[in-house]
C-alpha cells in the first residue's frame, strides 16, 4: 500500500435512535443511525413502521385502508 493516501481506521461508536450502542471499526470516530439489529423488525419479530413525511397515511388514505 502506498503511504499517506490512506484515511485513519479507529474504533467507532454507533448510536441507534433505540438507546443501542456498540463500537465497530470505520474511518469516522462516531456515528449515528436510525436502525440496529436490536430494533430491526427481521431481529425482533416486530413489525415497527418508519414513517417520514406521512407517506403510510397518504398510502392509505389513496388506497382507502383502514
Amino acid at each position: 500500500m502506498k503511504k499517506g493516501i490512506h484515511p485513519e481506521y479507529v474504533d467507532c461508536t454507533v448510536k441507534c435512535a433505540c438507546g443501542n450502542t456498540f463500537v465497530v471499526k470505520s474511518t469516522k470516530p462516531e456515528l449515528t443511525i436510525d436502525i440496529c439489529n436490536e430494533c430491526h423488525p427481521f431481529f425482533t419479530g416486530s413489525q415497527k413502521i418508519v414513517d417520514t413525511a406521512g407517506r403510510v397515511e397518504k398510502f392509505k388514505k389513496k388506497y382507502n385502508l383502514s
